[in-house]
């Protein structure tokens, strides 16, 4: 299930993000390093944190819809707290609030030490078809 989750988002497959863990509670996504995912100067770039961050979100967000509901990221803010020069680094989402229209997440990214890397609140649309 969990590598049909992230085969659904191209983009995020492509980077080889993976989830270790999928749930309405909590999700974990993993992104190993590469030198793709870097910088100029050979740290992991920002935007490879906020990819591995929004998918998570996404998918702890989508696996608490009702059924046939879809999710899309509207609003999202990230703290780049620490840079990573190798190694992987984990997402950690839970969900802030759960309503009829919204789902607010809070992800944590930490570095293959437990540090803390980012973290990103973002709001994701209740989508209704």
């Amino acid at each position: 299930m969990n590598e049909d989750l992230i085969a659904s988002m191209p983009f995020a497959a492509g980077l080889g993000i993976r989830l270790e863990a999928a749930g309405a509670d909590e999700t974990v996504a993993v992104l190993p390093w590469s030198d793709a995912h870097t910088t100029a100067g050979g740290l992991l770039h920002g935007g490879a944190l906020m990819t591995l961050a929004d998918t998570a979100g996404a998918v702890c967000a989508y696996l608490g819809l009702p059924p046939g509901a879809r999710t899309a990221t509207t609003q999202s803010g990230t703290h780049l707290l620490r840079a990573v020069a190798g190694g992987e680094v984990r997402a950690t989402a839970r969900p802030v609030h759960a309503g009829r229209t919204q789902v607010v997440v809070q992800t944590d990214v930490t570095d293959d030490r437990g540090r803390l890397v980012a973290r990103t609140t973002q709001t994701q649309a209740v989508v209704v078809s």
